[in-house]
């Protein structure tokens, strides 16, 4: 999908563009997104702007130094990181961006949330975009803001998994309910730091590369301390996050060995009568329950007897609660 967005009064317009008709299109934007872009929308790109899109652009596996560079003919390309949760899972996207003539190229394989507030933000706010570089801090601020938003949403959900755990009877099925709602924050919480850790390296680089004015420098500047302020909850969220999954276990731990418990106080209750059984089953020349015609009634209370016995001195020292 092709985006091309321009200045007007201040104001980011988005331009209509027909795939049918996208070579005839001649527009000069500040900013041109691109969202899964295929071979035409590519070769468009190449043929209007003269920039040229490499297909492993976005991949995963390109080398730290390859991530921050400038080319010989102006061309400044930066990989970053932008973060998405939708609920039940989250994961951080790779982007691509390409500033070449004063427009911005930015390549993506899915849509964003951070584009989408920024291109709300940008239709409703004038003058908050003057150049493509405005464009590229903006993205940065709005994927720190997004960030601070989606460590508020766990703060939410750790409260809640909190009062389940710390302030009700925790069975097994909610202990295991609770350990996956914490493995999800903090999932999640990791990928919020290695986001605002990207997010600080591109404007690292950006803030060296000289490519910023004075306003757009402070700018960068207020957004690195942003991020910088983000870094004492993520680590706050990690203790909270280790408490819980501790409380959790612990619990787990104290209803096994209520029923390891059990087992225990049957087998030491269990010990008299049977030693009173193999008494009596022994091969005597004489055996009492033959000789006497109580001797079988007052075996079996015996047994009993012994049984009961264990039962009250635990129920005594409270060890059956």
């Amino acid at each position: 999908m092709l985006n091309v967005f321009r200045l007007s009064n201040g104001r980011l317009f988005q331009e209509e563009i027909e795939t049918s008709a996208i070579e005839q299109t001649q527009v000069q934007p500040v900013w041109v997104d691109l969202e899964a872009p295929t071979r035409e929308e590519k070769e468009w790109i190449s043929a209007r702007f003269g920039v040229v899109i490499p297909e492993n652009i976005v991949d995963d596996d390109l080398e730290e130094s390859a991530r921050f560079y400038e080319e010989d003919n102006g061309e400044l390309h930066i990989r970053s990181d932008f973060l998405i949760e939708d609920g039940e899972t989250s994961r951080n996207v790779r982007v691509a961006f390409i500033l070449h003539a004063g427009i911005l190229f930015s390549v993506h394989a899915e849509d964003l949330p951070v584009f989408r507030l920024l291109r709300l933000r940008a239709r409703r706010i004038p003058a908050l975009i003057e150049d493509a570089k405005d464009v590229l801090l903006k993205l940065y601020d709005a994927d720190a803001e997004y960030s601070a938003d989606t460590l508020e949403g766990i703060y939410d959900s750790l409260e809640k998994v909190s009062h389940r755990v710390l302030k009700q009877d925790v069975d097994d099925h909610a202990a295991g309910e609770a350990l996956t709602a914490i493995a999800r924050e903090e999932d999640l919480n990791g990928r919020i730091r290695r986001n605002v850790m990207d997010t600080r390296r591109a404007l690292s680089f950006m803030m060296r590369s000289r490519m910023l004015n004075a306003e757009q420098f402070e700018e960068a500047r207020q957004i690195m301390r942003d991020i910088d302020s983000l870094d004492s909850h993520t680590a706050f969220l990690f203790d909270k996050i280790n408490f819980l999954m501790d409380a959790t276990v612990g619990f787990i731990n104290i209803n096994q060995n209520k029923i390891i418990k059990i087992f225990s106080v049957a087998s030491v209750a269990l010990l008299p009568p049977t030693l009173i059984a193999s008494i009596y089953g022994m091969n005597f020349k004489s055996m009492p329950e033959l000789d006497q015609p109580w001797g079988y009634p007052f075996a079996l209370c015996l047994m009993v007897a012994s049984v009961a016995a264990p039962f009250i001195y635990f129920r005594r020292k409270g060890w059956l609660r």
